[in-house]
């Protein structure tokens, strides 16, 4: 096969409208560092409560990092599980938490309805596949989100999946009817438009080269001009800027991959005979999804580092495979990867690190949503003094304890993925 094109989110994303960067100096009320969800979330959140002079600028594109490079499924939660976060925060707490990642979701889902953003929404909900034989750990799930969240996940026999996805890889079934896939990058790009359209400062090819108090707020240097803002939100995600040590030092950047297939026309319906996305239920996981061209998405493993797109190719081709066998000879067209920011205790990291400044990073794994949500509660907070922020307070910055952390998590990933290897051999479940 030949090398893919990196990626499909950048070649297919229509018009690529582009932001000017900053030149000369600039006043602002809010100036927002990083433009990703996070920090495009926040900005437009700010623009929508009546907060004027809001200033964002990006070092690279808009959607540049894992905002823009994304499987794109759209669903509530946190990478930290349910039964951990009853657990830490106790049941009011948690149920709050989660009802405000499910409440991103409606947001997302009504910004692109009530903005025509144009973004291939599917509306088709998300499948959680059980790669296992033991139905317990999805029957657990089922109940423990109906009885102390009030969410519903449909149940799904092997019958019913496998009519819908074709392998014989998968047992059992969740389904979650609420949830939806898009393009991320489409997606970006609407709500950077739409925060412009409200009077947010957009800026481009403008890095954060330093960060310190000004006479009356902070002073925030680029390369061609500087930023004097009452109050600093930094969105960096696993691009550190390196403006503050406390939180640089709190998250990993880790790499996952993703590659897309050619166009598969008829063939798709081979693999998959619903437009639904899906990811299965082992710790190291496959995630996937039908995308409007009837090219298939596919992504999966998570690593220390990014790798090249061959690389990404040889081993996501293995894994769909795996999968399904049927779609053997297929061309991939793009791979990549690209960089999360994951925290030790797997929660994202929102709130106010110092007077006027805030912080929202630590989305990998499961950010979609979750960085809505974080643009929500930091608007709030700025524009409203509001402080629901402060139910996120039990994860803060704890540090990464890099570089060890990095090689202990990418130990404890290679540990996972030889437990899900193993339980599959006890189980007896090859095919």
């Amino acid at each position: 096969m030949s090398i893919p094109a990196e990626n499909y989110y950048r070649a297919s994303v229509g018009h690529d409208r582009r932001w000017p960067p900053l030149e000369g100096p600039a006043q602002a009320r809010v100036c927002v560092i990083g433009g990703g969800f996070a920090g495009l979330n926040t900005a437009l959140g700010l623009a929508e409560r009546g907060v004027d002079d809001v200033l964002l600028i990006e070092a690279q594109r808009i959607g540049h990092g894992a905002s823009g490079r994304n499987g794109g499924f759209v669903f509530g939660g946190f990478s930290r599980g349910e039964d951990a976060l009853l657990r830490e925060l106790g049941p009011q707490r948690a149920r709050a938490l989660y009802a405000g990642s499910l409440e991103a979701v409606e947001l997302i889902r009504s910004r692109i309805h009530r903005h025509g953003i144009d973004c291939d929404a599917t509306e088709a909900g998300i499948i959680w596949a059980n790669w296992f034989r033991d139905p317990d750990v999805l029957r657990s799930r089922q109940r423990l989100l109906a009885e102390h969240y009030d969410t519903h996940w449909q149940w799904w026999p092997r019958e019913r999946l496998r009519e819908r996805v074709r392998s014989q890889r998968y047992y059992d079934a969740l389904f979650e009817p609420q949830a939806f896939h898009f393009h991320p990058l489409k997606y970006a790009q609407g709500i950077a438009a739409l925060a412009a359209e409200r009077g947010v400062r957009v800026h481009e090819g403008t890095a954060a080269l330093a960060l310190e108090r000004g006479p009356s707020g902070w002073r925030v240097r680029t390369e061609r001009g500087e930023i004097h803002a009452e109050q600093v939100v930094l969105a960096c995600g696993g691009y550190l800027a390196g403006l503050r040590r406390e939180v640089d030092a709190a998250v990993m950047p880790i790499a996952t991959y993703v590659m897309v297939t050619e166009p598969l026309g008829d063939r798709l319906d081979s693999a998959l005979r619903t437009r639904a996305a899906v990811y299965d239920s082992r710790f190291a996981f496959d995630y996937y999804r039908p995308l409007a061209d009837t090219r298939l998405l596919w992504g999966g493993r998570i690593c220390v580092r990014e790798r090249s797109p061959r690389q990404v190719q040889r081993l996501l081709y293995r894994d769909l495979l795996k999968v399904f066998p049927q779609l053997a000879g297929t061309r991939v067209d793009y791979a990549w990867s690209g960089l999360m920011s994951y925290a030790r205790h797997q929660m994202p990291q929102i709130g106010r690190v110092d007077d006027g400044l805030w912080l929202a990073q630590a989305f990998g794994g499961h950010g979609v949503a979750p960085t809505t949500f974080a643009g929500e509660v930091l608007a709030a907070a700025i524009a409203h003094g509001d402080e629901r922020w402060r139910e996120l307070s039990d994860y803060g910055l704890v540090s990464a304890m890099k570089p060890a952390g990095l090689l202990a998590a990418q130990l404890s990933y290679s540990w996972a993925q030889f437990k899900d290897r193993w339980k599959d051999m006890t189980e007896g479940s090859k095919r």
